[in-house]
């Protein structure tokens, strides 16, 4: 078949990204000689398609910020994020962001590609984001984690006591109405399933071990406030800030399957000190 062809069908490229192979500084290369999309390959050829520099967006720029590294190599970045810092610049946080950080990274080490967050998290949420290097490995991850095989696990800090020690919530999400920001429990949104665990009770709080099913916008914060145990600190959704100032997540686990090797990648992040000693604060 030809390169075009084989690209599509068997290594999955969009056709936005062979186009961008084809006509920008992209490579294209059969047994050492360039060669175009329309080249027929033989069994026995090597293929080899370097990728082009990538422009980044408007709103980005480099920055050299403290970066958490747990994994990486020329496909993917798997990162701990401190609370208190946005994943990507919006209006309110221009600077200081994830974002900046990787560019920052990247500047650093001469890797001409831009951001491509696979697993975002909120600016107040801590633990392990995955984020790929350029835009193949970006859409091999999105179509995994469309079909559920990007998997994390939180730990949360929930008000009171849950009165089942594990279970699952079932709830439609979408966004609350007149807000650009929240999001609320509605028949009309999009499925949303949390499974949980309660760890550790005390008088006010409940440690909870979490693990999503599906991936909405403001998901485990939304489904606890809808059962009645919003997270500690989370005001945005009914939670209170008397005892902490952010809402009590963390991403502890992240597996995924890897875009090139298909090895099973796992990793693990301890929820902060802080989270732990809320609950042990308040017990007997």
């Amino acid at each position: 078949m030809s390169i075009h062809d084989y690209l599509r069908s068997v290594q999955s490229f969009s056709r936005r990204l062979v186009k961008n192979v084809k006509d920008s500084k992209g490579k294209i290369q059969v047994n050492g000689t360039c060669q175009t999309v329309r080249y027929r390959l033989s069994s026995g050829d090597e293929l080899e398609v370097g990728f082009p520099p990538e422009i980044v967006g408007k709103g980005l720029f480099p920055e050299d910020l403290p970066l958490t590294i747990v994994y990486e190599d020329e496909a993917v970045l798997v990162i701990d994020k401190p609370a208190g810092i946005a994943t990507i610049p919006s209006f309110k946080h221009l600077k200081g962001t994830i974002a900046n950080a990787v560019l920052g990274h990247y500047r650093k080490h001469q890797i001409p590609y831009t951001v491509h967050v696979v697993t975002r998290l909120d600016r107040d949420t801590s633990g392990l984001m995955l984020i790929a290097k350029h835009q193949y490995s970006h859409s091999l991850l999105s179509g995994e984690q469309k079909a559920g095989k990007v998997n994390r696990n939180y730990s949360a800090v929930v008000e009171g006591s849950l009165s089942q020690l594990e279970g699952t919530i079932d709830a439609n999400i979408g966004r609350k109405e007149g807000s650009i920001i929240e999001r609320m429990v509605t028949e009309s949104g999009k499925k949303a399933i949390t499974h949980y665990q309660v760890v550790e009770q005390s008088t006010n709080y409940s440690l909870v071990d979490i693990r999503l099913e599906t991936g909405r916008t403001h998901q485990i914060r939304v489904h606890f406030a809808h059962v009645g145990h919003p997270l500690a600190g989370d005001d945005l959704y009914g939670g209170s800030t008397k005892d902490f100032n952010r809402q009590a997540l963390h991403c502890t686990e992240l597996t995924f399957c890897h875009p090139f090797t298909k090895k099973v990648m796992h990793f693990q992040s301890s929820p902060p000190s802080e989270l732990l000693h809320l609950i042990r604060l308040f017990s007997k």
